[in-house]
């Protein structure tokens, strides 16, 4: 009805009869629960006792334990989804979310082996790096003295052939530098990580709570874009990348691994599609990512005496520390890996054909998924990935992928994928619309959860999960396309507002006083 439409005083409120409420203009797509029971027995212990922590968004946990596994395996293992079709396990994940939804503490939780296994290495290796250090230093000063007796017997006009043949020599006798296990990279840049990647470990990842860093710097400035992410789209597919350098030795990355786990907030990761967005999409480079979007927790955050011994994640760690310890295996050049193949059980195949084909015929111009082809045609192939890594974690290189590991990994990918499309659908969207939508949902799951139908509007700027809206000036606005499509009104209290929800909207037996 109309009147609701106004902002009136509560003295003057009456019993109304809501008109319909009519749907925002524009599509969403509701969420789906994160399907927990979908990850192995050891993965699930782990999250639950690092979600009952800390009380973060369970999808955030979750995937921060499958990218955990994914940096600790994706040397070990290739997985083959037919002769022709193979490649590496490891995974790239982006996860929305608020700054102090604390991906760092999660991170910290499942990334405790691996850090370790880092330390314990740089300390055991240490001799190795010193030894490395003064050889480097005692051939750096033979051959600057054999450059400076080339330039002396130039000038006298005496013959240098012998002593070119000694540099030549000295050349090929260079010392090369021990491999050191360096995994975690923060906010390197793309040449930074290649350059890592090539010539310090091949097997490393990116684990960032601040992924504005890499949304919104200057590495993903126009005149740049396309090269980082062809790099990036390049890592994920293990194929082979090649930097050459005018002033120092170019160098070439073959055979690496490499795992991306980001956090990014909606504001950012939006601004980044309003001008990269084309390019992100045309060149996969999204499509490749296991998306997820999860409510907030803040708010809902009351202290809780930690599990002292949090078993399942230990028993996770161990898991890791297992994994990484176990000799990695070297291509033939030393600078790349081998890892071992793993394929599907006939049965396993079977699931993953039957997903293929089901997302294929999603994809004509009138199928769901039409929208998002570029993400579901990646979709197959993460599951192929997550089924390896769930493999590994339970029984190691070696065996086939089971129907039952298949099965669950498809169904985590199926979920991520829904996920991408709701996110995607809203990036495509007007933002003061989809802003609106995004209120809307907010506030109708809020009120069923307190079973009212009110909410004042200072819980709304200090809990709404985005910092789009945390001053007045920019709820109003939005809460005015609610309030036109009869899904919300708003009273005001002396100088207090509360935004009423239209009863209809909401479960069975709340009522408007």
């Amino acid at each position: 009805m109309s009147a609701v439409a106004e902002v009136f005083n509560i003295d003057d409120v009456q019993p109304v009869e809501w008109a319909d409420p009519t749907p925002l203009a524009g599509v969403t797509h509701e969420p789906e629960p994160y399907p927990l029971d979908a990850l192995p027995e050891g993965l699930r212990a782990a999250v639950t006792d690092v979600q009952a922590t800390t009380q973060a968004p369970l999808a955030m946990v979750a995937t921060g334990a499958l990218t955990a596994l994914s940096l600790a395996g994706q040397a070990h293992v290739n997985v083959a989804r037919n002769k022709h079709l193979t490649g590496p396990v490891s995974l790239f994940a982006l996860v929305l979310a608020e700054s102090g939804e604390r991906k760092s503490t999660v991170d910290g939780f499942f990334t405790r082996a691996i850090r370790e296994y880092e330390a314990a290495q740089a300390e055991a290796m240490q001799p190795e790096v010193d030894a490395y250090q003064a050889d480097l230093l005692a051939w750096a000063a033979e051959k600057a003295g054999l450059l400076e007796k080339i330039k002396s017997e130039t000038k006298g006009g005496k013959p240098t052939d012998d002593i070119k043949t000694k540099l030549r020599n000295l050349e090929q006798a260079k010392p090369e530098a021990p491999k050191v296990p360096e995994l975690i990279y923060g906010d390197a840049t793309p040449e930074a990580l290649t350059h890592g990647l090539a010539k310090k470990w091949p097997s490393g990842g990116v684990i960032s709570s601040e992924a504005g860093t890499v949304f919104g710097s200057h590495g993903m400035g126009t005149d740049s874009a396309m090269r980082n992410l062809s790099v990036l789209n390049v890592m994920w597919d293990g194929g082979t990348h090649k930097v050459s350098r005018r002033s120092t030795e170019g160098f070439t990355v073959r055979n690496a691994r490499l795992t991306v786990s980001l956090q990014v907030q909606y504001p950012v990761l939006a601004g980044f599609m309003g001008k990269q967005g084309d390019l992100a999409r045309g060149s996969g480079f999204l499509a490749r990512f296991l998306v997820a979007w999860p409510e907030s927790t803040q708010g809902t955050r009351q202290y809780q005496e930690p599990d002292y011994a949090m078993a399942g994640l230990v028993r996770f760690n161990a898991r890791l520390t297992q994994l990484l310890t176990e000799p990695v295996p070297f291509d033939e050049t030393g600078d790349g890996v081998a890892p071992a193949m793993l394929e599907f059980s006939p049965e396993a195949k079977q699931v993953w054909v039957k997903v293929y084909d089901l997302i294929e015929r999603q994809l004509a111009p009138l199928g769901s998924l039409a929208d998002v082809r570029d993400v579901a045609s990646k979709t197959a192939d993460n599951a192929a990935r997550i089924a390896a890594l769930y493999h590994l974690y339970e029984h190691g290189p070696s065996g086939s992928i089971s129907a039952d590991a298949m099965q669950s990994a498809c169904k985590i990918a199926m979920w991520h994928l829904g996920e991408s499309r709701r996110l995607l659908t809203e990036l495509g969207q007007d933002p003061a619309l989809s802003l609106a939508a995004r209120l809307d949902a907010w506030l109708i799951e809020r009120c069923n959860q307190q079973s009212t139908n009110q909410i004042g509007t200072r819980d709304v700027l200090q809990y709404f999960p985005s910092r789009q809206l945390r001053k007045e000036a920019q709820l109003t606005p939005v809460l005015q396309e609610l309030i036109e499509a009869d899904r919300a009104g708003l009273v005001r209290d002396g100088r207090k507002k509360t935004i009423v929800v239209n009863p209809k909207l909401l479960d069975g037996g709340v009522k408007w006083a």
